[in-house]
């Protein structure tokens, strides 16, 4: 337990950058107190709305809710939403310099309606064309002028096109030869592009999906690739460790839901975390928190094995959560005790 509190203790010193789709998630709040006489759906009382940072930008919340310096790095298109998230990422002190306004491209959105505390409905709105060239270079360009200031970078892949096979030629090779740890939550159609990141950190339906797209041949036949999915356990530590192999990674994290993680490391060690979580209301957003923790432990020294315990504790605390949330560092050492 110390030796985690002294870990935590370190992430102010730490400073990362985010890179990826940046959304807003806006929050209606209300009661449901009839149902309508129109169609046979609850009538919400609406009583309030919020927003809250989305998709990379929630990483970036994560990261600085753990006191740790952070920079995020996207696109925004020119309408109301994008200044909506520019104000609530400024609210939080996260650096937004990396961030590009295209007037060709639309504010991604999700609007959720929560009545007490269920989520009723979620509506959309985006846009999932890649990057035109120009806004990929200014990525690029800061990226590249200000990659020196930066421990860690965190690659955060939504598949609403700001990650791209160019960008993450470009952004790995730079991240690679400054010594940089490079962290990617994966989208499953990007990961032949992955190769040579530090780590990525799938769920079970993504690793089914990577071995789909990568079509990685299976010669020992311990899991059906015609199918691929992951069924057991040994299916599922076969495709870790095949996808470890091919993509050159220094380890996986894996997170199972409510069977917690498993730490899969390129020296062939291999380790289940069970689930802390004590009570589970809204799972959206638990990744986002992984990757942050995992990532600012990986920067304050920890092995990966302890910024994983790090990561599943932080993650514990965040589904237990309505809403998209963040765990602090108080809240992080509390639950380890």
């Amino acid at each position: 337990m110390n030796r985690l509190k002294d870990i935590i203790n370190d992430f102010p010193k730490a400073r990362i950058l985010v890179v990826g789709d940046l959304i807003l998630d806006e929050y209606i709040w209300g009661d449901v107190e009839r149902i309508s006489p129109e169609a046979p759906v609850p009538v919400v009382w609406a009583k309030k709305c919020t927003f809250v940072p989305g998709g990379a930008s929630n990483v970036a919340s994560n990261i600085r809710s753990l006191d740790a310096a952070v920079t995020v790095a996207g696109a925004l298109g020119k309408d109301k939403n994008s200044q909506h998230l520019l104000s609530e990422l400024k609210k939080r002190k996260i650096a937004v310099d990396g961030i590009f306004i295209d007037s060709r491209r639309v504010t991604t959105v999700k609007t959720r309606i929560i009545a007490g505390h269920q989520q009723m409905m979620r509506l959309d709105w985006e846009q999932v064309e890649p990057l035109s060239r120009g806004l990929n270079e200014k990525i690029i360009g800061f990226i590249r002028k200000n990659i020196k200031k930066f421990d860690a970078v965190i690659i955060e892949d939504y598949g609403k096109g700001v990650i791209n096979k160019d960008l993450l030629e470009k952004l790995i090779s730079i991240g690679r030869s400054s010594g940089k740890i490079i962290a990617v939550d994966p989208k499953e159609d990007h990961f032949q592009y992955y190769k040579g990141v530090t780590s990525i950190t799938p769920n079970r339906k993504e690793l089914e999906n990577a071995i789909r797209y990568l079509k990685i041949k299976d010669t020992t036949n311990s899991f059906k690739l015609n199918t691929y999915r992951l069924f057991t356990d040994r299916d599922l530590i076969k495709a870790a460790q095949h996808i470890l192999k091919y993509l050159k990674l220094d380890s996986i994290l894996v997170t199972l839901g409510e069977q917690g993680m498993r730490l899969f490391e390129r020296n062939g060690s291999m380790t289940h975390i069970p689930t802390v979580a004590q009570e589970v209301f809204d799972v959206s957003g638990a990744g986002d928190t992984v990757i942050a923790a995992f990532v600012l432990g990986l920067c304050a020294g920890a092995t990966k094995l302890e910024a994983a315990h790090i990561a599943n504790f932080s993650a514990g605390i965040v589904v237990g959560k309505v809403g998209t949330a963040t765990a602090n560092r108080k809240e992080l050492i509390e639950r380890i005790k």
